[in-house]
């Protein structure tokens, strides 16, 4: 094997051939699963989209390179089921494009941060870390409360329903109007907002201000939907404790 892998290197072009053949090999058996993932990833029947505002929280969350620290992906590991709660499950991340599993955890894992905080220790975190946190070596991010641009929302949207996430036509055209509905709860567009996405999506002004809209309401409020768009993971996890002997 040695003296045919010592030839082969006399040949430039078998070189590359081979190397070539490799990879594809490998490509091929990382790609194929991807063919079928329709029938083996179930979609759970309680699985919601992001609303126009968390949305517009996770183009920011990606926009200050968040992902770059915090993986979104609870391993099923003892250490981490008992620090982050279920571990995670491919149908969550359904209709995230791109999705933000990740393994790099500078910070912690955020799958589960949902509602485990307050949004004044959210807002708090983001506009100094260690005003929370003494020890974090987070980035400060006060510029977050500056306002929020929604102008591309119905396009983004629009874009993912093509891609299979489920936005109808009322959803695209109200898009504007929903992510201020969502931060402003006695606005006149409420009944709108919650007749699109019921009520499971937090309705409230997350940055505490309810006269005004912003990245920081965009952010947090996508903060705290991470975990909370499905109950599936925490169904399994207690079906298998009662399984268990």
């Amino acid at each position: 094997m040695l003296r045919l892998h010592y030839n082969l290197e006399k040949v430039s072009m078998g070189l590359v051939a081979g190397i070539i053949l490799a990879a594809s090999v490998g490509g091929i058996v990382e790609i194929a699963p991807l063919f079928t993932i329709d029938e083996t990833v179930e979609l759970p029947d309680d699985l919601r989209p992001h609303t126009p505002l968390e949305l517009a929280g996770r183009e920011i969350y990606m926009r200050e390179g968040c992902y770059a620290c915090h993986s979104q992906m609870v391993r099923s590991l003892a250490d981490e089921l008992d620090r982050y709660g279920p571990y995670s499950l491919a149908s969550e991340s359904a209709y995230d494009h791109p999705m933000l599993w990740g393994s790099k955890r500078t910070g912690p894992d955020i799958a589960r941060l949902g509602e485990k905080y307050s949004d004044d220790w959210h807002v708090a975190h983001l506009i100094n870390p260690r005003s929370v946190v003494p020890a974090s070596i987070m980035p400060s991010y006060p510029w977050l409360n500056r306002p929020l641009d929604t102008d591309i929302l119905s396009d983004a949207m629009a874009t993912l329903a093509r891609l299979g996430v489920p936005y109808d036509d009322a959803m695209i055209e109200a898009a504007q109007a929903d992510a201020a509905a969502q931060s402003r709860p006695d606005s006149d567009d409420v009944d709108g907002f919650l007749e699109r996405y019921g009520e499971r999506p937090a309705l409230r002004a997350f940055d505490g201000d309810p006269d005004r809209l912003t990245e920081m309401d965009a952010v947090v409020a996508y903060l705290q939907s991470l975990g909370t768009l499905t109950n599936a993971p925490y169904e399994i996890m207690t079906v298998e404790a009662t399984d268990d002997p």
